[in-house]
């Protein structure tokens, strides 16, 4: 009756887990819609300038913040 109920060895349901995975991903893959050339070089136009952007607004707040701390800082020393 024990032997019955006695479980996979724990490499036997890696091996499951594995292969179930890799099948549900190949699955998963033949839905996936790429996208076009264009669509690829505006996307990454976009992200690019978004990124510019961003880089120039944490620029200029570490500007300010400099100018503020060391304003302080003279302010202090006297």
């Amino acid at each position: 009756m024990a032997e019955a109920s006695k479980k996979q060895n724990i490499f036997v349901r890696a091996g499951a887990r594995i292969k179930k995975f890799f099948r549900e991903m190949r699955s998963e893959m033949k839905k996936v819609v790429w996208p076009t050339k264009s669509q690829l070089i505006n996307n990454t136009i976009i992200v690019l300038v978004c990124v510019l952007v961003v880089g120039i607004f944490i620029w200029a707040f570490d500007a300010i913040a400099n100018l503020v701390v060391q304003g302080i800082i003279s302010l202090v020393k006297g």
